[in-house]
């Protein structure tokens, strides 16, 4: 199965994903926006539309989509427009990209539960959204972290 998610700076999220059990493999890339093949630069840019995002492939026998979401809550801060620490712009938005109608269904379900939890004092601005074409990032962005040895 497949789950997408944008949480800010795709290198910091990746890690999170990649360390679930039940998690196949894990690319990093550019989703949500207009432009085709868009290009880290483009991307950079903040005129294409397209969000850093995380594409996840799992196995539900194994982990579920919810304890998929729990990851995706817990990597970032969903109060924030458009910003992730000193990460500023759409392209760092907070966004649940459904492939599924069960997938919507969860998503807004467990956005809902989060933002009753009181965990946060502002709201959740995170984005529910149908699944659109996802451009993978460039090679040197694929496990960054791991390549430089940061883990």
């Amino acid at each position: 199965m497949k789950a997408t998610f944008a949480a800010g700076c795709f290198w910091c999220v990746e890690p999170s994903f990649s360390k679930i059990k039940g998690v196949t493999s894990t690319m990093v890339g550019y989703t949500g926006g207009r432009l085709e093949n868009p290009t880290y630069e483009d991307v950079c840019t903040g005129q294409t539309g397209h969000a850093e995002a995380i594409q996840v492939e799992y196995d539900p026998s194994v982990v579920s989509y919810d304890e998929i979401l729990e990851v995706f809550w817990s990597s970032h801060d969903p109060t924030t427009l458009n910003r992730q620490g000193p990460d500023v712009g759409e392209q760092y938005r907070s966004a649940i990209f459904f492939h599924s109608a069960e997938q919507e269904t969860a998503a807004r379900a467990s956005k809902e539960r989060l933002q009753n939890s009181g965990m946060y004092e502002k709201n959740v601005v995170t984005q529910i959204v149908s699944a659109s074409q996802f451009y993978k990032a460039e090679e040197y962005h694929q496990k960054y972290y791991a390549k430089c040895g940061l883990g």
